[in-house]
This record gives structure tokens, C-alpha cells and sequence, in this order.
């Protein structure tokens, strides 16, 4: 077989699609006789639902039908399912929380769905929305986090008296105690982890569409939707209508990035598949932006009070810390693993910490509900111990980069245990470290920052530069498939049940394919989202897709050659044990006698009347590949506006080998920017009295644009995996899990001179600005 060549630049295959603009995204499918679905959704942040009057809606011209929950229920339509839910500390479940697709007799945030309209047309269904009327009794609301569990809170569910979803904890709390009672420094902060959005480019949507069934299970539907993870979306919409899963088929097309926010299941998914079952007509929804900032899962939103306690020498003995998470007013379907299990136990990151304590705290709030964002769990954990890290580092007068290197995690110590119970292996922390430090010039650019060089003294511009380190574990599954077919008409089909958003999976896929069959990369094409052409898959999500289909596909592809073996041993006459593969040809060993894959592929289809296909199953008992890295930012703060400019940004990787070096630094650096707008300007915001949603918009909610980010500079040291079959690592979500913490470390570095000790995320200039102005009333510069 063909090896696989690792550290090449292989430009995209697939955006000479894009570019010429012949992607195919929802919005470009159209269907005979499609209905459009439109919502009414609450303009209370909570209250309860006194009655609904729809008639004058329904009476409306090119109006088809208008549902509210009651409709959907009588069907035997089921709420939207929290699949992992998390164990309070005491070993009792979480809170439930029903959620309806359409709200039954409360709403509990601004957006919700109330009702439904299908019309003809998207205009006729938005006009009937504007004409439903729903009698609401307003309730007060609570939509900040902290105050959530406040003893004087509004209750979202009557039956939870202290809004709390769960209480989760991990770790040795009586070894941490210990640890901080015998410590000879503590540092402690509250630190704030701003909700965000995801924000992808294309909103979501569906569309449903009636295929032709045989009657016996009431018709099957084709769902084309915007989605990272067909496999779990078709699970829970069969659970939530009450449906076998042979009625349903899911279909993905192009998507316009995802980020983790298309993972989950909506309940305006569940919703266009009913009413096309009910009206026997395609029935779709595309989501406007306002509706994408009310109704998509938001992110992040923790409130933490962490602590980290080290000896004489500055090496760490404890650390602790009580998060308090927000779920929103309702449980996503992955919200409390990812407040909890995801991050959490390897909130320790790199470092050698004996004694760790966790406490998690899920709170309801009157706000949208909360879910994955690109990292997942990880950026906020990772946060928590970085800022730490540079509060200790400050306190005991040590360079901070000396700090991390006097607890890291040596490379012959590994695998490690941490004092969460997770294991790690496969890197070397010292060289990651090392290399930042060669790369970046680290005493030069601190001298520079300190001294504030290449300034007048009367300058307001403040220099600063800052480090962060992050141990990333990717999520691992118990196994994952791949198909590798080959067909009479010259070409090589990859079928994988993971998801590309915009990664480059068709061409990273395709390539490793094609090196390992020894053919051209344009004979193989890439073939996902289709849940009756792929009957298994994790769908993209945990930085896993490369790490665990790639050793799929060259079992695929192994599997195919042995089974084409005794097809070309036929064509060939002669005996299978003498045919041999390589460079897309079967040859009989010790002649000249040989045929191509295609050749032998129709031989098979004529002898079979099925395609040359095989499986390949990649079974990694859900290992994970852990990434780790360190970057460096350096910024320019103006104490006279506030406002922060980037100056240089470089980000030292371990990815395991890397495939198509392009693609990863991509992936680098569109992890950065969105770290750095998180650490930045980005930040969702209620009215904490009305609860109406206050960044409603993008001229609301601030995105990173071209000019607020530096060029990026980028370095990786290839350390395999050990543990998986080509040695890669994840690297997706890389730049969000690092960036925030470097970002805000470095604009704290800049103003410790003007006494600012603190600041939370998003560092906007007013914020900056007031920080300033507050440190120099208390006359307490550095």
C-alpha cells in the first residue's frame, strides 16, 4: 500500500466550489410545493402563558396552518431531550426540565417558541405571526448567572427552589483543604468566563420533505438541516416524535461553518418534520440573524471563584475552585457534560498539582439555553488555571514563564495521573515551552514590556506581554466507521459519518485515501451527510474527526484491496496468494501481468452486482489524543481610551504529526480569532430588570474584524500520539482554549504598572478605561 504523506500543503479540493459559487447550503434547495414555517416567539423574558388565539392567523391569506403546543402533543410529540445529563455530588440526578419545542403554559426567555405558522410563503407566514395573540402574565426574571442561587431569585421551575440544575464535583476536597492550610502563598480571584455566540456564518435551518413510503409506518421524511452530527440528530428527533428511525432521513449539504453550535438538536427541527408529516408537503425554516441571537444555544457563562496555593519555592500544592455555570432557561442536549465533565477534570492543565477540588454549580436563568462552543468546557478551564498561574507568578515575583516550567508535567513522567483521575501521554511540555521561548525572544519582549520602549514618557501607549499553556484532551468515541468504495466509472468514494463545517475534510479525507491506495487525489471524492448512504458516524465535534476516521479509512481501504484481491486473481488467472497491490494496480507477483483498481472494480460489480465497497472500523475505546501548546501575546494598551491593539500573536503547537500543514494553521488561526473576540469585544448581554436580550444584533454584538487581529505566527512540534495507529492529535479548538488567557494576561501585564490587578473578559476600551481610572483614585501603582 501507499504511504501517507505527512507535512504537505495540499490546497483545498473543495473550494474551487466555493469560489466559483457552486457550494450547495440550505438555503439553496428548493422543493415543488414547499411550505414556509415562521415563529412567534416570546417577547417575555418569562411569564406564564394565560391562553393563545390564533384564528385571525389562520384565516390569513396563503396561510396553511397555524400549531401551537397543544397540537404537537396530541401527536405524541415529546420535549427536547437532554442526553447527558450530570449526577449532583451526592450521587441523585440533575434537575429535569421539560423542554417543548413550543411553549406550553410558561416562557422562560426572550425568543422562545410559542407558536407555529405554515404558509405559502415565508412573507404570508411572517405577516400571520404578527396577528397571533397570546395572553401572558409577566413574572420577573433572573438572567445573571451569579445571582441565580441568590435566596431572593425569581424561580424558573417551582419545583427547583434555588434555580439549581445540579450540583457536580470532582476531585479530593479534604486533600485540598489540607494543601491550602499548609501553603506559604495563595492566590484567589473571581473570575468571569462571558457568554458568547457561536455566530457561524449560515444560521440554521431545515427543511422536511415527504418521500415515498410504503404506508405501514405512516410515510418517511427526509430532513435536510443544517448539522455536525446527523447520528445524534437522528436518534433524538425519532425519541421526540414518538417515530421509528427508518421513518426519518437526514441529509446535510454545504455548511457555513458550525463551531458546535449545529451539533445539537433545535426544536424547530422536530418541528418543520412533524408539520410536513401532518400537511404531506415539505415544510422548511431558515433562521434570520435576530432570531439566531435570541433562540441559538449560547456558550460559556461561568462565574468561578478559584484559588491555587504554593509553597516557598513556587511550586503548586492545591487548587480549587466553585463554578457556577449557566444552562439557560432550559438543559441542551449536552449542557451539563460540558459545564462538568468535559473540562473540568483537566482544569489542572499541564502543571503538577497533587491536591485539586472542584465544585460545579448548574443554574437555571431566564436567558437562551447554553451548550458547546468551539473547545467546549475547556477554554473555560483552562482560563481558570492561567489566570492563576499569572497571579501567582506576579505575587512571588517570578517570571511567568519560570513559574510554569518549575510545575510542569516532565516528558518522562508520562502517562500521568492528575489529581482529577485523568491520564495523559504523548508530550513534552519543557520543549513546547522552550520553543515559545526561542520563537518569540520571551526576555526581550518582557524587558520591552517593562520598560515600555520605543515610547516618550509622557506616551499613555502601555506595552504587555502574555503567556498561556494549555493540555487539551480531544473527545474520544468507542469506535468509528468509514467506507471506502470504488466504482466501475473511475472513481473512489470516501464515505465517512463525521461532518465537515468548513474544516477541509473532503480534501484531508481524500488525501489520505488516495496516498494510501497509491492513486491521483482527484479520482476520490468525499461523500458525507446522508444518514440512508451512511449508516454510522460521530458526526464533528471534540477535535476528533481526523484522529479518529483517518485510521478508518486505511482500514477501509485495506479491506477493499483484500477483498479485490480475489477479483483480480480471476481476471488475472491466477492465484489470489499471488496478487499483489501498489500504486492503484493489482499485479501478479513476478510478472508483468496486472490491472487497474477500476478495471478489477468492474469485474467485481459484473461478477457481484454490488460495488467494490469495505468497512473500515477504527475502535480506540474512546482514547482521547491530547494537543497541548503555548502561546504568546503581546499587545499595546492606550491608557487614555482604553483600547487594546494586538501586536504580535504566536501559538507553539504539538498536533501529533501533522497532515496538510495549511489546513492546520488554518485551523489555528480561526481558533485565535475567536478567542481573542472573546477575550476582546465579544459578549452577550441581558437587561438584568426586563430580561430582553440587549446584543440582539451584530451593530450590538461586536465580532473580531480583519484589523483587530495581528498575522498570525504559528509553530508545531510533532509529537505522535502514542496511542493512536498514525499519531495524530486533534487541533480544532486549539486557539479558543489558549487565546483568552494569553490575551488577558498580557493586557494585565501592560497595566500592573497603573495598579489594575484585574480585569474580566470582554476587555472592551471602556472597561479598560474605567479599570484605569479606578486604580489611579486609589493612588496603588505597582
Amino acid at each position: 500500500m501507499g504511504q501517507i504523506r505527512f507535512g504537505r500543503a495540499q490546497t483545498r479540493v473543495e473550494d474551487g466550489r466555493f469560489l466559483t459559487g457552486r457550494g450547495q447550503y440550505l438555503a439553496d434547495l428548493a422543493f415543488d410545493g414547499q411550505l414556509h414555517a415562521a415563529f412567534l416567539r416570546s417577547p417575555h423574558a418569562h411569564a406564564k402563558v394565560r391562553g393563545i388565539d390564533t384564528k385571525a392567523a389562520a384565516a390569513m391569506p396563503g396561510v396553511v396552518a397555524v400549531y401551537i403546543c397543544s397540537d404537537y402533543r396530541a401527536d405524541g410529540g415529546g420535549p427536547v431531550p437532554c442526553l447527558l445529563p450530570a449526577t449532583n455530588v451526592d450521587g441523585s440526578p440533575g434537575a429535569e426540565a421539560p423542554h417543548w419545542p413550543l411553549a406550553a403554559d410558561r416562557v422562560r426567555y426572550v425568543g422562545e417558541p410559542v407558536a407555529m405558522v405554515v404558509a405559502e410563503s415565508e412573507t404570508a407566514a411572517r405577516d400571520a405571526v404578527e396577528s397571533i395573540v397570546v395572553d401572558f402574565d409577566a413574572l420577573p426574571p433572573v438572567t445573571e448567572t451569579a445571582a441565580a442561587l441568590a435566596a431572593d431569585a425569581p424561580l424558573l421551575w417551582p419545583e427547583r427552589p434555588d434555580n439549581r440544575a445540579f450540583h457536580w464535583g470532582i476531585g479530593e476536597a479534604e486533600a485540598t483543604e489540607a494543601a491550602f492550610a499548609g501553603a506559604a502563598v495563595t492566590v484567589s480571584e473571581r473570575l468571569v468566563n462571558n457568554r458568547v455566540h457561536a455566530l457561524p456564518l449560515e444560521p440554521r435551518g431545515a427543511v422536511a420533505v415527504p418521500e415515498v413510503g410504503d404506508g405501514a409506518d405512516g410515510g418517511r421524511f427526509a430532513l435536510h438541516l443544517t448539522s455536525q452530527n446527523l447520528d445524534v440528530g437522528l436518534s433524538t428527533l425519532a425519541q421526540m416524535l414518538g417515530w421509528p428511525k427508518s421513518r426519518i432521513r437526514l441529509r446535510t449539504h454545504d455548511i457555513g461553518g458550525g463551531f458546535g453550535l449545529k451539533f445539537f438538536t433545535f426544536p424547530e427541527y422536530a418541528l418543520v418534520l412533524w408539520a410536513a408529516s401532518r400537511l404531506a408537503r415539505p415544510v422548511g425554516w431558515i433562521s434570520d440573524r435576530a432570531e439566531a441571537m435570541l433562540s441559538d444555544v449560547h456558550a460559556r457563562d461561568h462565574v468561578t471563584e478559584a484559588a491555587l496555593a504554593l509553597d516557598q519555592d513556587g511550586h503548586v500544592v492545591g487548587l480549587r475552585a466553585t463554578v457556577t455555570a449557566a444552562m439557560g432557561a432550559y438543559l441542551s442536549n449536552f449542557a451539563p457534560f460540558i459545564a462538568t465533565q468535559v473540562g473540568n477534570p483537566w482544569i489542572t492543565g499541564w502543571y503538577r498539582i497533587p491536591a485539586a477540588r472542584v465544585d460545579v454549580h448548574g443554574v437555571f436563568t431566564n436567558t437562551a439555553w447554553v451548550d458547546a462552543y468551539r473547545g467546549a468546557g475547556q477554554p473555560e478551564a483552562s482560563y481558570v488555571i492561567e489566570r492563576l498561574m499569572d497571579m501567582a507568578a506576579r505575587r512571588l515575583g517570578l517570571d511567568p514563564a519560570e513559574l510554569r516550567r518549575r510545575n510542569m508535567v516532565a516528558a518522562d513522567a508520562q502517562p500521568y495521573r492528575t489529581a482529577m483521575g485523568g491520564s495523559f501521554t504523548g508530550t513534552d511540555f519543557g520543549a513546547l515551552l522552550d520553543r515559545l521561548v526561542a520563537d518569540a525572544g520571551w526576555s526581550e519582549r518582557r524587558i520591552l514590556a517593562m520598560s515600555d520602549a520605543g515610547h516618550e514618557a509622557s506616551s499613555p501607549l502601555r506595552r504587555g506581554v502574555g503567556l498561556a499553556c494549555y493540555l487539551e484532551r480531544t473527545e474520544g468515541v468507542k469506535e468509528d466507521h468509514a467506507w471506502v468504495e470504488v466504482t466501475p466509472e473511475g472513481e473512489i468514494l470516501a464515505l465517512t459519518g463525521t461532518q465537515s463545517t468548513g474544516q477541509g475534510h473532503e480534501t484531508v479525507f481524500a488525501t489520505i485515501v488516495a496516498d494510501h491506495l497509491g492513486v491521483p487525489l482527484e479520482k476520490v471524492r468525499v461523500v458525507q451527510g446522508d444518514t440512508d448512504r451512511i449508516a454510522k458516524g460521530h458526526g464533528t465535534g471534540g477535535s476528533r474527526s481526523l484522529a479518529a476516521a483517518s485510521p478508518a479509512f486505511v482500514q477501509a481501504a485495506d479491506n477493499m484491496v483484500e477483498m479485490g484481491r480475489a477479483h483480480a486473481a480471476e481476471l488475472l488467472e491466477a492465484a489470489a496468494a499471488d496478487i499483489a497491490y501498489a500504486d492503484g494496480r493489482f499485479t501478479v507477483a513476478g510478472t508483468d501481468l496486472s490491472a487497474d483498481l477500476f478495471q478489477v472494480a468492474a469485474k467485481a460489480q459484473a461478477a457481484t452486482g454490488a460495488p467494490l465497497k469495505a468497512e473500515g472500523i477504527y475502535v480506540p475505546n474512546f482514547a482521547p489524543t491530547f494537543p497541548s501548546g503555548a502561546h504568546l501575546c503581546e499587545v499595546e494598551v492606550d491608557a487614555e481610551t482604553g483600547r487594546v491593539r494586538i501586536l504580535r500573536y504566536l501559538a507553539v503547537n504539538d498536533f501529533g504529526r501533522v497532515l496538510n500543514p495549511m489546513l492546520v494553521e488554518g485551523q489555528v488561526h480561526g481558533g485565535v480569532a475567536q478567542g481573542i473576540g472573546q477575550a476582546l469585544m465579544e459578549g452577550i448581554a441581558y437587561d438584568a430588570e426586563s430580561g430582553q436580550l440587549l446584543t440582539g444584533s451584530l451593530m450590538d454584538y461586536a465580532l473580531p474584524r480583519a484589523d483587530d487581529l495581528p498575522a498570525f505566527e504559528t509553530d508545531f512540534l510533532e509529537l505522535p500520539q502514542p496511542d493512536n495507529p498514525l499519531g495524530i492529535k486533534g487541533c480544532g479548538e486549539s486557539g479558543c482554549i489558549a487565546a483568552p488567557s494569553a490575551v488577558v494576561n498580557a493586557v494585565l501585564d501592560a497595566l500592573s504598572p497603573l495598579g489594575v490587578r484585574h480585569l474580566d473578559m470582554p476587555l472592551t476600551p471602556e472597561k479598560v478605561w474605567q479599570a484605569i481610572r479606578a486604580a489611579a483614585a486609589q493612588g496603588e501603582p505597582d
